[in-house]
């Protein structure tokens, strides 16, 4: 079986979407956890980001040990004196709000979190408030939630963060669970939640329906609107990381496909 951030979502692999927004945030040094089974087939696709401008490392989880300890296994590559962003591989965002601005202003110490009104949060991390409308915790799939602002998977981490991995405790999952650890940094008054602006999408595509939900939208924005969505080659070239020759280069390494036709469109 392969990877499901390899699978297709309309016309482009599922991981090209985050790889986009995490790039339309300012990030250039990425680190790329994967599966021992996966880790070549993501090498093969993604590179080390040269045809993009940016730098793609590949870090190695062994064992299904939950989302922070990527952390972990991360951290060689990455300089750990400086905060992070982490975003899972199966979240897909489009819309207003995103790019730089939406992680803009953050203080030193703080972590961030976005939060989504959704209209199922028992399926997601949800954000608990007090009276005072006070982010107090953050509750795992709860049976019944105390509000529908889900969690996305997209963070920004201090450098504590890789601190406080290494003392997380398991859950009884067998795994470190990312509402613990961002429940400490609730209970060191140090966690920002910001709200996604109304008008920006959000798709978790953990499951065969949403990832086909995610595909069909995609394919109508792409086809009404004539705009690419989620695509790595546009963002590198309109934020200046490639030049135009570049992103030729890169439309003709796939001019089979319709991907790279839309990527010759834009020149």
């Amino acid at each position: 079986m392969t990877s499901k951030q390899l699978l297709p979502v309309y016309d482009k692999p599922l991981i090209y979407y985050p790889l986009s927004t995490l790039m339309l945030s300012g990030v250039t040094d990425i680190c790329v956890v994967t599966t021992p089974e996966h880790s070549s087939a993501h090498q093969d696709l993604l590179g080390d980001g040269s045809q993009w401008g940016v730098r793609i490392k590949y870090a190695v989880q062994n064992e299904p040990l939950g989302i922070p300890d990527a952390f972990n296994c991360a951290a060689p590559n990455l300089d750990t004196s400086q905060p992070c962003f982490l975003i899972l591989g199966d979240n897909f965002f489009y819309g207003v709000g995103l790019g730089r601005e939406i992680f803009a202003n953050i203080k030193e110490m703080f972590a961030t979190c976005l939060g989504f009104e959704v209209a199922n949060p028992e399926e997601y991390g949800v954000a608990k408030f007090d009276l005072t409308g006070k982010l107090i915790e953050i509750l795992e799939k709860p049976s019944d939630p105390p509000s529908n602002v889900a969690v996305t998977g997209f963070y920004h981490f201090p450098v504590s963060v890789f601190h406080l991995v290494s003392d997380l405790k398991p859950s009884s999952r067998g795994e470190l669970e990312i509402s613990d650890l961002l429940n400490i940094y609730i209970r060191k008054n140090i966690l920002e939640l910001r709200t996604i602006e109304r008008g920006t999408v959000w798709l978790d595509t953990g499951t065969p329906r949403s990832l086909i939900n995610a595909g069909r939208y995609v394919e109508v924005i792409q086809e009404r609107q004539g705009l690419m969505i989620g695509s790595p080659d546009e963002v590198a070239w309109r934020l200046g990381l490639i030049e135009t020759s570049q992103l030729e280069r890169n439309a003709m390494s796939v001019i089979g496909s319709d991907y790279g036709k839309n990527l010759l469109k834009l020149i």
